[in-house]
């Protein structure tokens, strides 16, 4: 199981699943779910290196390699733990 979390909650994920429902929960808003509006754009605060690669979505909606970024609906967790700040708009 990998755990996505803020400064002071946390929710259990299975390995590779999609995140957007633990994000949900933690806080994040969605809208269109597949990369397109940004409604879900996210601070990585610590483990970015468990998440999955880039996505076509995430690259094209401008985020680059290293950013601290991404969009929660395009995320899946590997393994380990991922802290997120969202600010939302």
């Amino acid at each position: 199981m990998a755990i996505l979390k803020t400064e002071d909650k946390e929710v259990e994920v299975p390995d590779n699943e999609s995140l957007i429902d633990a994000a949900q929960e933690l806080g994040v808003l969605f809208s269109c779910e597949n990369g397109t509006c940004g409604t879900c754009l996210t601070n990585i605060e610590e483990g970015e290196e468990n998440l999955n690669e880039l996505t076509p979505a995430e690259k094209d909606y401008g985020i680059e390699e290293g950013e601290n970024r991404r969009l929660m609906c395009q995320c899946r967790i590997k393994e380990g733990e991922v802290k997120i700040r969202y600010d939302g708009f």
